[in-house]
């Protein structure tokens, strides 16, 4: 089974879907064949990217392979660095559809799970970019990597979405691992790879929301991203900052995050020269 890892965060603009596209960079650099999946109804991924019209294409979309068990494989998308699986305007209803098929005991969390399990064997890492909120569609990604990385802004207003996001993770692993639970659940363990402070400033307040999160996450690697222009021109060029043909220090912080990631999903990997690929 091709190893997995969610990107999640309970607030928007926390910099999860940069996150996601600098670590496949980074992982895609090192000659690793990776899927970046887009569950996000907001498709910033898909669209960060390059693949706008994917946004509104007609069916079948990401919603039929959620919900009806649609082959995900006509809908891969290859990109220079690496393989998309893209959202869709569709997914912006999907919640009250998994609400219905929960209320009809069916294992909506296993529905993610099976739709990769079709196109596991041709990736040896996925990365899944969440909503940013709590819902069927997140905790269907939590339960099919087992594996999560969160993302927060280096400014004390995160501190409360980490800790609701924490909180959920815990709700999550003790429903599926209930007596009552779907008997085509397996139990669930989320493991909290990494988190992220983003566009962190040299600022009291920057300081102190990574110091909470030293502490919030302690045996956890926190990795802090400061602001920098080319990360943004970056994802304008629709490639991570490994692609980019502009050198940027939080290149290696990137680096060891997907370190962190591969070491713990078990993926032997070395360090590589990046590719530098032209904007135009």
């Amino acid at each position: 089974m091709t190893a997995r890892v969610a990107m999640y965060s309970a607030k928007g603009g926390t910099g999860k879907t940069t996150t996601a596209i600098n670590l496949m960079g980074a992982c895609a650099a090192q000659g690793l064949d990776v899927l970046l999946v887009d569950i996000d109804p907001q498709g910033n991924a898909t669209e960060a990217l390059g693949f706008y019209d994917e946004w509104d294409a007609t069916a079948p979309t990401m919603f039929d392979v959620l919900l009806d068990g649609a082959d995900p494989e006509p809908l891969l998308l290859e990109h220079e660095e690496c393989t998309v699986l893209p959202s869709n305007m569709d997914l912006l209803t999907i919640e009250r559809e998994l609400a219905y098929d929960h209320k009809a005991d069916k294992p909506v969390l296993s529905y993610l799970d099976q739709a990769l399990a079709q196109v596991d064997d041709e990736f040896d890492l996925t990365i899944i970019d969440c909503p940013p909120s709590f819902g069927f569609l997140t905790d269907s990604a939590l339960y099919a990597a087992g594996s999560v990385v969160i993302p927060a802004l280096a400014e004390s207003t995160s501190q409360r979405a980490v800790e609701l996001l924490l909180k959920q993770i815990v709700r999550l692993e003790g429903e599926v691992n209930a007596k009552d639970s779907p008997d085509a659940y397996d139990p669930l363990r989320v493991a909290e790879v990494a988190a992220v402070a983003n566009r962190v400033e040299t600022t009291g307040d920057a300081e102190r929301m990574v110091e909470w999160m030293q502490t919030t996450f302690s045996g956890t690697p926190v990795f802090e991203v400061r602001k920098r222009v080319a990360l943004r021109r970056a994802i304008e060029n629709h490639r991570s900052i490994h692609a980019h043909n502009e050198s940027c220090d939080m290149e290696s912080v990137y680096d060891d995050l997907a370190e962190t990631v591969l070491d713990h999903v078990g993926i032997d990997h070395q360090t590589t020269e990046t590719p530098q690929i032209s904007n135009e």
